[in-house]
């Protein structure tokens, strides 16, 4: 019993030196993201946030992440490619989308993944209240233009309260990119 309690001792004087040491000389230890952040994150991914709003690079494998434009949008300086003639419509394709699966181009006309990062360019000056409002009404900041396709908000409308906080939380932790999406296109 008392070598038990001698290890258990030790154990823990280790762990506390060790936090103590990580943190330098404040004693704290470092501080990673917060649990709401982690929550966020792992909504963002299940709910398939980077599949429109990260631009992808193609591999062997096929499109994979552009880890250096994390949730940045359509990249503001690509050219679309030309739709062509007669591919969209009843019986025929109902959507086209970019390489990069950032931009998408069907009935509606062409609509672009917004910069999801904290940039001024993107949803730096969102508030939470803000992003609430968009997420449940598919209304460009709760009351504007509405949110096209293929934005699945109504799945997003579906959240908890809680689970929005987290989602929001989590956008406002990455790297902010400076990138301004274009606004969509009408229907030609």
């Amino acid at each position: 019993m008392k070598r038990r309690r001698a290890w258990l001792t030790f154990g823990v004087w280790a762990a506390s030196t060790l936090a103590w040491a990580a943190g330098g000389e404040g004693g704290a230890a470092a501080a990673g993201p917060s649990q709401e952040v982690q929550r966020g994150a792992k909504l963002a991914t299940f709910g398939g946030c980077h599949d429109c709003h990260t631009p992808k690079v193609m591999t062997p494998q096929g499109p994979t992440l552009d880890k250096s434009r994390l949730l940045s949008g359509f990249p503001s300086q690509q050219a679309l490619p030309p739709v062509p003639a007669g591919t969209l419509g009843p019986n025929k394709w109902g959507a086209l989308a970019t390489a990069d699966l950032t931009a998408w181009t069907g009935p509606w006309g062409t609509s672009f993944a917004a910069n999801l990062t904290p940039d001024a360019s993107g949803l730096g000056s969102w508030t939470l209240a803000d992003f609430e409002k968009t997420m449940r009404s598919g209304k460009h900041l709760g009351g504007g233009r509405p949110i096209l396709p293929p934005m699945p908000w109504f799945n997003m409308a579906a959240l908890s309260d809680a689970e929005l906080k987290a989602l929001f939380a989590y956008l406002k932790s990455v790297p902010p990119i400076a990138n301004r999406v274009p606004e969509p296109l009408p229907p030609k």
